[in-house]
């Protein structure tokens, strides 16, 4: 489907002008409902910034749904159309974005924001114009609003903070002798403070006497000085919630500081994407980590469209993968898409009373929504990387490296513990 780029524009809402990037996307002529008026879906998304290897991910999954409806005759009977902008990873952006979206470009339908912090900013606007919208990926998002049409595209269940860590506290827990303290560390900002909250409370459930507990800013670029603190501490465990730069810098200067406890990871949103984890190769060694999407979930059309979306990502600067995103973002749309024809309707409301009221059957697995939006079973994994010598994208891909350590449903191979032994 051809896509027509407006390419960089100046939007202008109260007193701020801010620069951004914005996509749309045109119903093809030959698709069956190409003499409709479009139904235009509008969205923001991380394409430059830190979110950027996860944003153009997602980018090319929604795409992919977006051609596959229309093929089959879009929603409604009518073709779908795109319309969204980069929000440079910064949450200031979302307010901006999103009055604009509705009040001048006149969507029909939302999603996102992707990102906790970018969700968190986003929301009040999205609510105040009482539209529904599908947030991909956000870490308790709602938590403090309590939107009642917002709906969560990520598997954390409905005590989202805690279940975001839960596997990593059952591993550690479950090793002998068991660990006695840990070090708690995380981006100054929603993602991290939620993160950090749900872990320090999985911490004290468990015993653990927590020895370092601070979050750093989100521009912070060294993490020597960080991680030399943490050291200071001696913990057994140390628990990191980073967004991908971060996760990057603190891999790095945990090698050279040496920093070696029992147990090392988190939710370290840089170790899902591929072009951050070729750079950090055999750095990763050993690190445990959560993860959102494995290759051990099989769910209805899953692996055809991973097939599609790596045939597709060939030549372009994006994840060639698609295995920790890519579904959400497929998954995200199919279900707005699924709850558009449920409820044979564009009403807001009634859409939202359909997303309520449903379960649906996706890549990304079955879904039902239930608090605050979130997933009503929880579905998550933790992975240790294991036995990398280099930087490929085969090691990368060998499920051999790239362990499946909890749950039991899941699992593909045993922890390494104590940290050191996979090293």
């Amino acid at each position: 489907m051809p896509i027509i780029a407006k390419g960089w524009r100046a939007l202008a809402l109260g007193a701020a002008a801010l620069a951004l990037a914005v996509g749309l996307d045109a119903a093809s002529a030959t698709m069956p409902a190409a003499a409709a008026e479009p139904i235009k879906i509008g969205f923001s998304l991380g394409l430059t910034g830190g979110n950027a290897p996860n944003g153009n991910q997602l980018l090319l999954a929604m795409e992919l749904w977006r051609d596959n409806i229309n093929k089959r005759g879009g929603l409604l009977g009518r073709p779908v159309e795109f319309v969204y902008y980069d929000d440079q990873t910064m949450p200031p952006n979302e307010p901006a974005i999103y009055t604009k979206l509705i009040e001048v470009d006149h969507v029909d339908l939302l999603l996102g924001p992707y990102g906790t912090n970018q969700i968190v900013a986003g929301l009040p606007v999205i609510a105040q114009h009482k539209f529904t919208t599908i947030g991909i990926l956000g870490t308790g998002a709602n938590g403090q609003i309590h939107y009642k049409n917002y709906f969560s595209m990520i598997p954390l269940g409905q005590d989202p903070n805690r279940n975001f860590s839960k596997g990593f506290f059952d591993l550690a827990m479950a090793q002998h002798p068991k660990p006695k303290t840990i070090a708690i560390v995380g981006a100054d900002a929603e993602f991290g403070k939620n993160s950090t909250d749900g872990a320090r409370d999985n911490a004290k459930a468990a015993g653990l006497k927590i020895v370092y507990d601070q979050r750093y800013p989100p521009n912070t670029t060294d993490f020597t000085s960080i991680v030399r603190a943490i050291q200071a501490t001696d913990p057994d465990i140390v628990f990191i919630a980073s967004y991908p730069p971060d996760s990057v810098g603190f891999v790095r200067a945990a090698a050279e500081v040496g920093l070696r406890p029992k147990m090392m990871g988190g939710t370290m949103i840089g170790l899902l994407a591929t072009p951050l984890k070729i750079q950090m190769g055999p750095l990763m060694n050993g690190y445990v980590n959560n993860e959102i999407f494995v290759p051990a979930f099989k769910f209805k059309g899953t692996e055809a469209m991973l097939k599609e979306y790596q045939e597709r990502a060939k030549g372009k600067r994006v994840d060639p993968l698609g295995y920790g995103f890519a579904p959400f973002g497929y998954a995200a749309a199919q279900v707005l898409g699924e709850a558009v024809e449920g409820a044979k309707s564009l009403n807001q409301e009634k859409i939202a009373d359909y997303l309520r009221s449903h379960s649906f059957s996706t890549v990304a697995g079955e879904i039902a929504f239930g608090k605050d939006g979130e997933w009503v079973h929880p579905r998550m994994a933790f992975t240790q990387w294991q036995g990398l010598t280099d930087h490929s994208l085969d090691q990368l891909k060998d499920p051999k490296h790239w362990v499946v350590v909890w749950p039991a449903k899941y699992k593909t191979g045993n922890l390494i513990y104590p940290y050191s032994k996979a090293k």
